[in-house]
């Protein structure tokens, strides 16, 4: 039922991962990603390899749609040991099955040298336009609308192929949250969210972040969503504004943020 599609990494930790995968039932075959052809010491037929230098360009996701044979394609995004929960694989087919679901995930356990922590991911809903949306690390795909939605990537990007295929298939089908835990990955970003939530105003991934600002731009145009930049200039001299300023962030339920926001704006003053 499933073709997988995983990033190369340590031949130790690859190995753990691919013996994870080749004794499921549910496993079609295994394609690992990478730019030179992979270590690895598990033996199976099931195990491919596909030539690329990033999962995260256009052109690999490209080829993974023309590879795809199965029902379901399922990514899984680190290069550190995946660990399956009993059962996920069956799960996480049979939610994708009944709901007709494009992009199916769940919650996962994070673990490291220490514990074992829940990590519950955030529950998608239509408007969720973050390019750092918190999925987890493993996603199942329908391979209809992940090929559909390849066919319709026009713009090339070395970084944003997967927010780009992301916000092309919620155009066409529903991206399905399970809220159980149903793997297990090592977190290697021990930073807070806090910190990280900024990432995007780094200067050194500013290119990444014009390539998720040009495909959030042709996804709105897509459905209709987009709002031209032609405004005429406020005219600050002929009003009276109650207020001095006004913070609008489109969040729900995230008081610390606006509070945080308005304290940015305090400080500049």
């Amino acid at each position: 039922m499933i073709d997988c599609f995983i990033k190369s990494g340590k031949k130790e930790d690859l190995d753990k991962t691919l013996s994870e995968l080749v004794n499921s039932t549910f496993i079609n075959n295994i394609y690992i990603i990478d730019e030179e052809k992979p270590e690895y010491s598990v033996e199976n037929e099931k195990i491919k390899w596909l030539e690329s230098s990033s999962i995260y360009s256009t052109d690999t996701i490209k080829k993974i749609a023309k590879l795809a044979n199965s029902q379901y394609v399922l990514l899984y995004l680190k290069e550190l040991p995946l660990q399956l929960g009993y059962n996920a694989l069956e799960r996480l087919t049979k939610v994708a099955s009944d709901t007709k679901a494009g992009i199916t995930y769940s919650n996962f356990y994070e673990i490291d040298s220490e514990t074992t922590r829940q990590h519950p991911v955030n529950i998608y809903q239509q408007g969720s336009l973050r390019d750092d949306f918190d999925f987890g690390s493993l996603l199942l795909y329908n391979s209809k609308a992940f090929k559909d939605a390849a066919k319709r990537m026009d713009k090339s990007y070395k970084f944003a192929s997967l927010y780009d295929l992301r916000l092309k298939i919620s155009e066409k089908n529903e991206i399905f949250h399970i809220p159980e835990f149903l793997y297990s990955e090592v977190e290697s970003d021990t930073r807070t969210s806090g910190e990280r939530i900024f990432d995007y105003v780094d200067p050194k991934n500013r290119e990444v972040q014009i390539e998720m600002e040009i495909a959030c731009t042709e996804h709105l145009k897509n459905i209709g969503g987009y709002l031209e930049p032609n405004f005429q200039d406020v005219k600050f001299d002929e009003t009276n504004f109650p207020v001095e300023a006004s913070v609008i962030i489109p969040v729900k339920d995230r008081v610390k943020t606006l509070e945080d926001a308005i304290k940015s704006v305090l400080q500049q003053e």
